[in-house]
């Protein structure tokens, strides 16, 4: 039980991709929704094999530790994916026009990683109604991870 179709996490997905994001309803200052996930082992080597890649320093604590690392870490590109995920559930599948980040950051197994995404401006460029978001992954300590920037087209009302 929790893991099947209808669970509460898989109908909260549902709602944040159901929903539409109006130009007219937004304003400078606005948070989207939280993305939440805890990174596990199993991610680590479930993005090697989707990714290709297959560096150790994600998957074999004998050698990321005597590369004197702590432990394995996160993929750089598995984080992004989940701010961008955070962002397109926030503006719509299809909205998002430009997507940029740097990387703080490691991310650890066992980690509770936090999407933020504050709204920072909105313009009208022709046809196209356009919102600026700041974005950023965080643990649950607050720590940065990725720090970026979009642009997302929402539709208008009229």
């Amino acid at each position: 039980m929790g893991n099947g179709p209808g669970t509460a996490r898989e109908r909260e997905d549902q709602e944040m991709t159901d929903a539409v994001l109006y130009f007219e309803d937004v304003s400078e200052g606005d948070e989207g929704p939280t993305l939440t996930h805890v990174l596990t082992r199993t991610d680590l080597v479930a993005y090697a094999g989707a990714s290709g890649d297959y560096n150790p320093m994600h998957h074999d604590e004998v050698k990321a530790t005597a590369a004197g690392q702590p432990s394995v870490f996160g993929h750089g590109m598995f984080s992004m994916g989940l701010l961008g995920t955070a962002i397109t559930r926030y503006v719509g599948a299809g909205n998002v026009t430009r997507f940029t980040v740097r990387f703080a950051r490691q991310t650890w197994p066992d980690e509770e990683l936090r999407s933020s995404i504050v709204v920072t401006g909105k313009r009208t460029e022709g046809d196209l109604h356009l919102i600026d978001l700041d974005v950023r992954l965080r643990n649950a300590d607050g720590e940065e991870k990725v720090v970026g920037e979009a642009t997302a087209k929402v539709p208008a009302k009229a």
